[in-house]
């Protein structure tokens, strides 16, 4: 277990969107997070008490977490007199890196060396088989993006959270770093070997009571060169019986991919379910999530009411005004 309560070191992310991994346990696990570590030029910011390693450690902080997700995955060379400095100060470290902490020579010495423990959440335990596309009992949702870090595991946290004040059976099942993080279990699903992903979806929802739903964490974009692999896996592995179209308006090309347009949450629709189609036959579109962190409330409240009028769905911002209307929306 990654002992608790948690320094989040936000490094030198360049934006807020870079440090997710933090933002997300801010928003869902605020009594994990003692406070923020970060470096010159980070341009993010969870709000919390910014800390030093041994104030955080004095303050009772168990874990340094790295709160960072940048592209490739990578421990920077910058971060490291922090990372040495953690372990000196008698915490752990946790990271969802593809580049893994226990890889790094010099921290993983310095850990034993002191008995402190290194966390890779992105490090898949066990083996998994290859998919069989079998239907099996329970129900299944899996919310599907315009593009990548565009709000999709808020939208699986946001139902269950709906679901369960309601007194219905609902799981949310983590795929990525953050969500691992946030819940304690899950799949690191793009770390497990291509052969293998969708039948690891198999495994991380497996069969269930005809009534209760599994909300699986979403990656990728089927329409991001990048990620679609892992998106393809989760739909595939996980035969949603529902999915929720998840969308971030104010962005100028997909994240990463300057001159690439996202696509239309249309043709979003259109795609999800002919793809999901090929293994559960009665998967639809029941909705859509819109991530309206950067707009100001009259102007989110126009774009949700405009793109519901124009799709036909439900659609709101889970985080902000709630998840009742999708909840309300499943078959």
């Amino acid at each position: 277990m990654i002992e608790q309560p948690y320094l989040l070191f936000l490094g030198d992310a360049p934006d807020a969107l870079a440090a997710k991994v933090a933002q997300g346990i801010r928003d869902w696990r605020p009594d994990a997070a003692i406070g923020q570590l970060r470096l010159p030029g980070c341009n993010a910011d969870m709000g919390l008490p910014e800390m030093g390693v041994a104030e955080a450690a004095a303050a009772g902080a168990k874990t340094l977490v790295i709160g960072v997700a940048n592209r490739g995955g990578v421990i920077s060379p910058a971060w490291k007199t922090v990372l040495m400095e953690a372990l000196d100060a008698g915490l752990d470290l946790a990271a969802g890196l593809h580049n893994l902490l226990r890889d790094e020579a010099d921290l993983a010495g310095r850990a034993a060396d002191l008995g402190r423990n290194l966390h890779d959440v992105r490090l898949p335990v066990g083996r998994f088989p290859i998919a069989t596309g079998e239907k099996r009992p329970g129900k299944r949702l899996l919310p599907m993006g315009t593009d990548c870090s565009c709000g999709k595991m808020y939208t699986a946290l946001a139902i269950e959270r709906e679901m369960l004040a309601r007194g219905m059976k609902a799981s949310f099942r983590a795929t990525g770093q953050t969500g691992i993080l946030i819940t304690g279990s899950g799949i690191p699903l793009d770390a497990v070997v291509a052969d293998f992903m969708a039948g690891a979806v198999e495994q991380l929802s497996p069969a269930a009571d005809e009534d209760h739903w599994d909300l699986i964490e979403g990656q990728g974009s089927l329409y991001h060169p990048s990620f679609s692999g892992v998106t393809m896996a989760l739909v595939h592995g996980g035969q949603p019986d529902a999915m929720v179209l998840c969308h971030e308006p104010t962005r100028e090309h997909m994240r990463g991919l300057p001159g690439r347009p996202l696509p239309s949450l249309e043709a979003l629709r259109e795609t999800a379910e002919h793809v999901a189609r090929m293994v559960n036959p009665q998967a639809r579109c029941i909705g859509v999530s819109v991530n309206t962190a950067r707009m100001g409330e009259a102007e989110a409240l126009d774009y949700l009411a405009a793109t519901e009028k124009r799709l036909g769905l439900p659609t709101v911002d889970p985080f902000r005004q709630g998840a009742g209307r999708l909840v309300e929306a499943l078959p």
